[in-house]
């Protein structure tokens, strides 16, 4: 899922724009610099961000440098339109399913009470996000926002239920909630 049809989806941009990197010398998971800080001193710059704050952000993505030859690629990509078109089909599902709820339009805002009626996953799932739970260290708060994107990542795809595939995807934008992450 692209990064900007889930942005299309909120009613605001929950994304904290961290203008920093991960650490000092800015080349920590670089696919072609190396870096030179210590684990210690990755760890000490990265928790600058406290977890309540990075637990209010829904999508934790990490960016590497783009090659130039993905960039020069003649390879097609949808084009916006088609893009377009699954956002808005996407948003008019959303419309349907808080239709009469005055303050409710978008997954994004709902409260916990309505994620557990709306973001029901099947017992593989469960599965699924429980060991995500065990092995990242992730809070309830996560947890809610981990179904909130995995019910508009099934929104995008046309589904009526949240799969395994749309909670793996959800649980991968959590990078930063990693407990194990840097080391």
């Amino acid at each position: 899922m692209d990064i900007l049809l889930y942005l299309a989806l909120t009613s605001s941009y929950r994304i904290a724009n961290k203008a920093t990197h991960v650490c000092p010398c800015g080349f920590y998971n670089h696919p072609d610099k190396e870096c030179h800080c210590s684990p210690l001193l990755v760890q000490k710059y990265l928790s600058k961000i406290s977890g309540p704050l990075l637990d209010r952000i829904d999508l934790h993505i990490e960016v590497t440098p783009v090659k130039f030859k993905d960039l020069s690629s003649e390879q097609k990509s949808e084009t916006s339109m088609v893009i377009r078109n699954r956002v808005i089909e996407a948003r008019r599902l959303q419309d349907i399913r808080f239709e009469g709820m005055a303050d409710l339009h978008y997954n994004a805002q709902m409260s916990s009470n309505m994620v557990r009626k709306v973001c029901k996953i099947d017992k593989q799932g469960q599965a699924l996000i429980k060991k995500a739970m065990d092995k990242l260290g992730l809070s309830a708060r996560a947890y809610d926002r981990i179904l909130k994107v995995a019910r508009t990542i099934a929104d995008l795809a046309g589904a009526e239920a949240i799969s395994s595939a749309h909670l793996a995807e959800a649980i991968h934008y959590r990078s930063l909630d990693r407990n194990t992450w840097p080391t």
